[in-house]
Formats: C-alpha cells, sequence, structure tokens
C-alpha cells in the first residue's frame, strides 16, 4: 500500500507513471509507424502483418486493454499534476523554473486531449469499423484465406480530405508531445544529467521529426496517387472515383 500510495499520491509517483506510461506508449506509436509504413510495399505486406496482429485473438485483445490504461494513466496523472501546479500558484508558491517552458511543453495539455480525440477515432476507424460503411472495410484473398484488405482500407481513409487533414493535425501534436515527453521521461526517471541533456533534447526532436515525416508520407502518398488501391474489386484510379465505383458496384 505505500508504494501505491508513493506512486498515485506524490508528485514524484505521479511523474514516474506518466514516463513509465509514456515509455509504453512511445514504443507503440514508432511500431505501429513502422508497421504502417509497409503501404508502401506490394499491399499483401500490410495485409499479412494486419492478419497476423488479428490471429493473436486474445493476446492482441489484452495489448490493446494494457495500451489503453497506459494512456488512462497517462492523462490522469498529468491532468492531477496540472491542477496541482494550480493550487500550488493560487497558495503563493512559485514554480521552479530552472529551463525556460518550450512551446511543445507549454502545450502539452491540449496536444495530449487532440491526439486522445484522435486514438478514439482511429480505433473506431480500424478496429471497431464502425465509421464509415461497409465499403471501406472491403475483404481480399490471402494464401487461400478471406481477410480485411487493410491496403485499401487506408487508401480509402485517406483518400477523405477531412480525414487526412485531422491525421495530420493529431501526428504533428503527437510529435510536438514526443519532442518534449521523450526528453521529460528521462527527467521523471533520474536518468536525465546535464552532461548528456543536450544531446537528449536532440534526439528527441529528431525523432518526433521523423515521425511526423513517415505519417505525412503516407498521406501524402495516397493523396497524390502514388500509392493507389489495388484490389481487383476497385478501381484503381483517381481518389474519388475510386470510392464511386466501389458504391456503383452495390
Amino acid at each position: 500500500m505505500n508504494i501505491l500510495h508513493a506512486l498515485f499520491k506524490t508528485s514524484i509517483g505521479k511523474k514516474v507513471i506518466m514516463a513509465v506510461t509514456g515509455l509504453i506508449l512511445v514504443g507503440f506509436v514508432i511500431g505501429h509507424l513502422i508497421g504502417n509504413l509497409q503501404i508502401f510495399l506490394p499491399p499483401e505486406k500490410i495485409n499479412e502483418y494486419a492478419h497476423f496482429l488479428q490471429s493473436l485473438g486474445k493476446v492482441l485483445w489484452l495489448i490493446r486493454i494494457g495500451l489503453l490504461v497506459a494512456v488512462v494513466l497517462h492523462i490522469w496523472m498529468a491532468v492531477s499534476l496540472v491542477l496541482e501546479n494550480r493550487a500550488a500558484r493560487k497558495k503563493g508558491y512559485q514554480s521552479q523554473k530552472t529551463l525556460r517552458a518550450s512551446y511543445a511543453s507549454r502545450t502539452m495539455k491540449y496536444s495530449g486531449l487532440i491526439v486522445f480525440a484522435f486514438i478514439v477515432y482511429h480505433l473506431l476507424h480500424f478496429t471497431v469499423k464502425s465509421t464509415h460503411g461497409e465499403d471501406f472495410y472491403p475483404m481480399t484473398m490471402l494464401h487461400g484465406e478471406k481477410v480485411y484488405d487493410v491496403h485499401t482500407m487506408m487508401v480509402l481513409g485517406f483518400q477523405q480530405p477531412l480525414v487526412s487533414i485531422f491525421y495530420l493535425i493529431a501526428i504533428a501534436l503527437l510529435s510536438l508531445h514526443l519532442s518534449h515527453g521523450f526528453s521529460s521521461m528521462f527527467q521523471s526517471l533520474g536518468l536525465r544529467t546535464r552532461s548528456w541533456s543536450g544531446l537528449l533534447e536532440k534526439l528527441a526532436i529528431t525523432i518526433s521529426v521523423l515521425y511526423f515525416l513517415g505519417n505525412a508520407a503516407i498521406v501524402i502518398a495516397v493523396m497524390t496517387g502514388m500509392v493507389g488501391i489495388q484490389n481487383p474489386d476497385f478501381a484503381s484510379c483517381c481518389p474519388v472515383e475510386a470510392h464511386e465505383v466501389a458504391n456503383a458496384k452495390h
């Protein structure tokens, strides 16, 4: 009980929880990007990847639940720390400012909420499959088995300008979030020292920029037609016509 009290009731404990859950989430988003970049390979590659994840069954749901718990704890601790800081300022305490707050650190709470909204939409779109009609969730044959055509699902999704704009905004905010959160995570765990804090800051910025560019490349490739629909049940033509042809078949 003392350990739980130290983690959930003290500022240091809350920062440790934020750091650990942040590390889990950073690993997830980078792994998620690597998986999505397979859209530049033949369609069966990303479909095989998606089918493998689905084949995990209960294990996949345990992973999802674990990630959901990490997200909830991360946001909970962040909100709790913000409220504590506000209460301390009202009582007349001055916050310790050893470094000038960056734009990323000042907007963490706002970017976090928008990213959370994006995660909810993303899960409803690709996991629950409830945000669009059945035309957006086509099937394809993979090694003699009928599976969801994730390649086509991604292309159809990013062919919608509003979805792509929302995605890019969310990814930009998440990248901004990463640029500050990655380095502060080491500080919360007591692993950040003056001798390598500069290198850590540069590493955080590099990771966040590469993360944004990797995700943006997927959207741009679809919007410009560099990556198109290759499912024989759909027309691999321009973005607008592809969905119109799919609707005409029903």
